[in-house]
């Protein structure tokens, strides 16, 4: 195998070397950015809610505490986590992508909440934070985009609290067939013309689209939390395992 062979990677369905990858990734969230929120009660007619709001009640967090919101977007999981880790706690929103973090600071500034909130653009292969300082870290719907998903789960392995845990909510495989060929020509065929009609952008729709199939499924992502040293891992299949959660411990 040639040395560009060993360093490429998957952007949707395309082999792309791996330095172009977070270019490309960066180009389809500074171009979904401002519709970011509308496309995702749109396009998961507002189960998205409902899924984040399981994470929320899967992550054991307490008044006081610190919580990483990895590839945390437009922050809606760090508007829950804020109100209750309250003042004495702190929150980082955490993302690569600096369109997305300035919208998410808009938006929870617009919502009241400020003070116990940190913005920082990170790339989670190579997070900028101590050693064992967080409680929990959450990433929801962004490790699918990360380059070396093992890297970033080492990353984030090593910035926990040991008792710390790490919830991470992604698009999966879903376990029944029917629902499997539904979602397949929902992905490929209906979501795409959605971003066309409300986002003006269909390319990185069918990107989305694809990542989610390039995405590891649910055992695999379980082994690969395993393999950085995360124990007592798990996952729960929500909505037929089209998204899993994920949980795994630093002991």
């Amino acid at each position: 195998m040639s040395e560009r062979e060993e360093n490429t990677t998957h952007f949707g369905f395309k082999t792309v070397e791996e330095e172009k990858k977070v270019e490309l990734v960066a180009e389809v969230f500074h171009s979904v950015a401002a519709k970011y929120d509308v496309m995702n009660d749109v396009l998961s007619m507002g189960i998205h809610r409902i899924w984040k709001r399981f994470t929320i009640d899967c992550s054991g967090i307490r008044h006081g505490q610190k919580v990483l919101d990895l590839a945390g977007g437009t922050g809606d999981l760090t508007a829950k986590f804020s109100r209750i880790v309250g003042q004495e706690g702190h929150v980082v929103l955490a993302d690569i992508n600096d369109s997305m973090l300035k919208v998410g600071r808009s938006k929870l500034r617009d919502l009241g909440i400020e003070g116990n909130v940190e913005y920082v653009q990170a790339n989670a292969e190579e997070l900028p934070f101590p050693d064992n300082h967080f409680d929990l870290v959450t990433i929801a719907f962004g490790l699918r985009n990360v380059t070396d998903k093992d890297k970033a789960l080492a990353s984030i392995y090593r910035v926990l609290k040991p008792g710390g845990r790490l919830l991470v909510l992604e698009f999966s495989k879903p376990i029944y067939k029917p629902v499997s060929k539904f979602y397949d020509f929902y992905s490929f065929n209906i979501l795409p013309k959605l971003g066309k009609l409300i986002a003006n952008d269909s390319e990185s729709y069918q990107y989305l689209a694809e990542s989610i199939r390039m995405h590891p499924n649910q055992e695999s992502l379980k082994e690969m939390m395993e393999n950085v040293g995360f124990e007592g891992t798990e996952f729960f299949n929500l909505s037929a395992g089209i998204v899993a959660l994920h949980r795994g411990y630093k002991y």
